[in-house]
């Protein structure tokens, strides 16, 4: 029964993301609700799924696939402050390439952090569930974080395809020219700020303090 309540928590999440993506879907959805409307609904309906599906993967019976030894914990926990820094910096920021971003105030020669990489939540998401796959070797949470690891992989071409229809070839050279899909970490410095920084060390340090409680275990080696 729990594999069963799993499977159809993993199905529900990612059918949450995939049928808004549908364009047609998408415009419907949009002309009811108006953009805002449908953000809000969307990130309610992703939430609620994400946190169906993590307790499902919790509850399922535990199917030991590889041991977990304490450098994988360390691992984890330095990977993780660069996970949570992408979204610091890039949630609002000028970014028409990639969903989070803020569609003004784009200078494709000063992109900020989609000169870092083009699509930032995606990959903050990416190497959390990388991370959390290294140190969850039990049968659901690999399924669980590898499934997520492949979405958001798959995920980015999709996205590039999209924005390219929606800009118009020309239009999408020119912005995207400076603003690689795989990462350039040594290009982060011009899109740090105080604000930013604070957001992310706030953020840090909220997971951490609530992640015993949330999910139930110490995230520190």
């Amino acid at each position: 029964m729990e594999w069963l309540n799993f499977g159809a928590a993993l199905a529900a999440f990612f059918a949450s993301h995939a049928l808004p993506a549908n364009p047609a879907i998408k415009a419907r959805a949009k002309a009811r609700l108006g953009r805002r409307g449908f953000g809000a609904v969307f990130g309610a309906l992703s939430a609620l799924t994400l946190i169906w599906v993590i307790v499902a993967a919790g509850r399922a019976p535990y199917i030991e696939i590889w041991p977990q030894y304490p450098w994988m914990r360390w691992t984890t926990n330095l990977v993780m402050p660069a996970a949570l820094l992408l979204p610091a910096l890039a949630l609002g920021a000028p970014n028409p390439l990639s969903f989070g971003g803020r569609r003004t105030g784009f200078d494709p020669e000063r992109p900020g952090i989609a000169g870092v990489v083009r699509h930032p939540l995606l990959w903050a998401l990416i190497l959390w569930s990388s991370a959390h796959l290294l140190v969850n070797g039990d049968l659901a949470h690999v399924i669980l974080f590898a499934a997520f690891a492949v979405f958001c992989l798959l995920g980015i071409p999709m996205l590039d395809q999209r924005r390219r229809r929606e800009t118009g070839p020309a239009d999408w050279s020119r912005l995207a020219a400076h603003s690689p899909n795989l990462p350039r970490p040594l290009r982060i410095i011009p899109a740090l700020s105080w604000p930013r920084l604070i957001l992310w060390a706030a953020l840090w340090a909220a997971i951490l303090a609530a992640h015993p409680h949330v999910i139930g275990v110490s995230p520190l080696p």
